[in-house]
């Protein structure tokens, strides 16, 4: 009996595992690709939190969209430059 528990248990856990991260990548895209201002807090913790090539990709996408209008937010420029 335990034994057919168990995978149930594991097919939840890997159901939580798979909607967090559709609900959080789906935020992260929705920043990167469509707000309207590079400083939403929300968008910025969750493009810091990528990792180096997804962050990359995230802050060539605001680049595209916001250089020469604004400094970029933080994580995508050094010192103040894009």
């Amino acid at each position: 009996m335990a034994e057919r528990k168990r995978p149930n248990f594991i097919m939840l856990i890997l159901v939580v595992v798979v909607a967090a991260a559709a609900v959080f990548g789906g935020r992260w895209y929705a920043y990167v690709a469509y707000a309207n201002d590079p400083f939403d807090e929300v968008g910025i913790s969750l493009n810091t939190m990528m990792p180096g090539p997804i962050r990359d990709i995230g802050c060539g996408m605001l680049k595209s969209r916001f250089e020469g209008k604004t400094l970029p937010p933080f994580g995508c420029g050094v010192n103040g430059q894009w």
